[in-house]
């Protein structure tokens, strides 16, 4: 068996700490490849069968530890802002109008928030873009609504004609 990992008592206890400390199921299972291999001894296809893995994968982990060390540990995830029409900056103060109308005991309207930012970013928008931006900004819809949906006004009626008000 040929071995790209040169275990020593020192790399195996650094890995199974690290093991404790991994903070997603990527990087969990990548610091449980190379270290099932340092203890086990196991080969390629044996480690890739019990993490769902190619076997291609599994080589491709081990020689990159080996070149690398342990910054292959280190995932970066994707996260941010990939299409974004305006920055956090820009988003705030275009927003801030608005809210500060809305905080005053104004109401948002969407629609008037919608025609505003089509007229500044030059396009138009789907009306989810406008309610996505007001919830990271902290606001929600909420109206209230004319009747109860389980009402009978005819019930009511009738009531307010038979009950008695008592004295008064």
């Amino acid at each position: 068996m040929k071995t790209l990992i040169a275990p020593n008592r020192i790399t195996i206890n650094a890995l199974a700490e690290r093991l404790k400390k991994a903070k997603g199921r990527p990087e969990f299972q990548r610091i449980q490849c190379v270290l099932i291999r340092a203890t086990l001894g196991s080969t390629a296809a044996e480690i890739a069968r019990l993490l769902g893995w190619s076997t291609a994968t599994v080589h491709v982990i081990h020689s990159r530890w080996a070149k690398e060390g342990d910054t292959i540990f280190e995932l970066k995830t994707k996260g941010g802002r990939r299409n974004q029409y305006l920055s956090v900056e820009d988003e705030a103060a275009f927003l801030h109008p608005f809210l500060a109308k809305a905080e005053a005991g104004g109401v948002l309207n969407a629609n008037e928030i919608k025609t505003a930012f089509e007229a500044l970013v030059g396009r138009s928008v789907a009306k989810t873009t406008i309610y996505r931006m007001l919830e990271r900004w902290g606001w929600r819809k909420i109206v209230p609504r004319p009747r109860h949906p389980k009402a009978y006004p005819a019930a009511q009626t009738a009531f307010k004609k038979t009950h008695n008000r008592g004295p008064g």
